[in-house]
């Protein structure tokens, strides 16, 4: 009796046309994938990085028809003045008041409490941003 053997030898005639497509395709991910995720890393550090100054609304409170104290934290270097943008809005959404606060105090953290006039009464309120005092908007 003989052995039938099924397919051809190991290693004996090179790899085949699938097992080389199939390396090539895992070398092309493995590179895409890397090239994404340094485009990702890239994007996030320049956002943190380039941003100076941030702010974070903790908290508001709607004092009267015409007020809005506000509950600010600002994140800044301590040698930079910053001005953060709040508005506030109506429960039809349409804008009641806008103003800029300014931020000069020598700490990086800066918890504060400001007050907002409005033309109505306000429901809500926007962080609209915050950049360093004098950089053009």
């Amino acid at each position: 009796m003989s052995a039938v053997r099924e397919g051809l030898p190991e290693g004996r005639y090179g790899r085949s046309a699938d097992e080389r497509a199939d390396r090539k395709l895992k070398i092309i991910g493995a590179a895409l994938g890397a090239l994404l995720l340094g485009v990702i890393g890239w994007i996030g550090w320049d956002y943190i990085a380039g941003q100076s100054v941030s702010a974070e609304v903790i908290k508001f409170q709607v004092i009267s028809d015409t007020e809005v104290k506000v509950h600010l934290e600002v994140r800044k270097e301590a040698s930079v003045a910053g001005v953060c943008s709040l508005s506030s809005q109506d429960k039809e959404h349409g804008e009641v008041g806008r103003a800029d606060f300014t931020f000069a105090q020598p700490e990086s953290r800066v918890d504060e409490v400001v007050s907002l006039k409005t033309t109505s009464r306000a429901t809500m309120i926007e962080l609209v941003g915050c950049q360093p005092a004098g950089s053009a908007r």
